[in-house]
């Protein structure tokens, strides 16, 4: 596996003015709050001139007024979130650069269901899934594709709204599940085994993180509440945490992801088969959060990762930034 790059800089003002972006109108505004803050606090006690800024439009507000020269985006969500690809076309406009993947890797990940496509386009493992547009037979589907599953709106995150179905009984949950989202959902056929997490930061995929809830599954509780979550880092050993690290780069690569993020993964109890997920193009970064635990791994910091990731949106030797 590749070895993290010391960094380019040590020189807090290379950085300029910098919005740290939290918040928002998505269903994970408290979360990326919580995140945001542990951001800002690590940016500013490293010197760097850093502001929180919450949600789009305060954003859009100070950059008409040249508050800003670069932005740490750490929205969490679409729909007022900052992770669809809307916030990114817009830093794009105004010029301004950021963390995290661009416009089109944003906006395809945000969709579970068409990251999935893409991923089995590259060979990419991935397990059997149905789309269901808004109004389909989701007892037909389920029946059809065969129980256990987990029904999850496609274009929604941590956990929320997600029903998982192991008998015919629980079918009625996932029907009101449905019911509530208007957009398409992702019906996935359930890999009874082991959640793994893989971060992503430039080039490198972090050392793997083996997920032991202490209830059935890791919902949102679990992520963001509960103190009794097991996080084993790394999650495999040997050959088994080299393969799910390079999955995790290519599955990063295929959907154009860049910069940093953190991909999902299960491994099959029975078959140790490894399959895909999804794709956290701006992941959490609170006191429960997976990205630190496993940079921690190799000697980085809460402090030091925060400014790595910020010093992506440096222009790159004999090159401009990405805007």
């Amino acid at each position: 596996m590749s070895e993290i790059a010391p960094p380019r800089t040590t020189d807090p003002r290379a950085f300029g003015r910098v919005a740290v972006l939290m918040g928002g109108t998505s269903a994970e505004r408290e979360v990326s709050l919580d995140s945001g803050r542990n951001v800002l606090e690590a940016l500013q006690s490293r010197g760097v001139d850093a502001h929180a800024v919450d949600g789009i439009p305060a954003l859009v507000d100070a950059l008409v007024h040249g508050k800003f020269d670069r932005v740490f985006n750490i929205l969490h969500g679409n729909k007022g979130g900052g992770e669809d690809g809307v916030l990114q076309g817009l830093l794009e406009a105004f010029e301004v650069p950021y963390t995290g993947c661009g416009v089109l890797a944003s906006a395809l990940t945000m969709d579970k269901i068409r990251t999935k496509q893409v991923w089995l386009s590259a060979g990419l493992p991935t397990p059997r899934f149905v789309r269901l547009a808004p109004g389909a037979d989701v007892r037909a589907a389920a029946l059809e594709l065969g129980l256990p599953v987990f029904v999850k709106p496609s274009s929604e995150g941590s956990s929320v709204g997600v029903a998982r179905v192991t008998d015919e009984a629980g079918i009625e949950e996932a029907i009101r599940v449905a019911a509530a989202y208007s957009g398409e959902m992702l019906m996935e056929q359930m890999v009874v085994g082991d959640e793994l997490t893989v971060g992503i930061l430039g080039e490198v995929a972090l050392p793997s993180i083996r997920i032991v809830p202490k209830g059935e599954w890791y919902d949102y509780n679990a992520k963001y509440i509960a103190e009794d979550t097991q996080y084993l880092c790394p999650g495999l050993d040997g050959a088994g945490e080299d393969a799910i690290r390079a999955l995790a780069l290519a599955a990063f690569r295929a959907a154009g992801c860049t910069g940093w993020g953190r991909v999902d993964v299960m491994r099959d109890r029975a078959s140790g088969q490894l399959t895909l997920l999804e794709v956290n193009t701006a992941p959490g970064m609170t006191s429960h959060s997976l990205v630190p635990k496993a940079a921690r791994e190799l000697g980085i910091g809460f402090e030091d990762l925060c400014w790595r990731i910020l010093e992506q949106t440096l222009p790159a030797t004999g090159g401009e930034a990405r805007a």
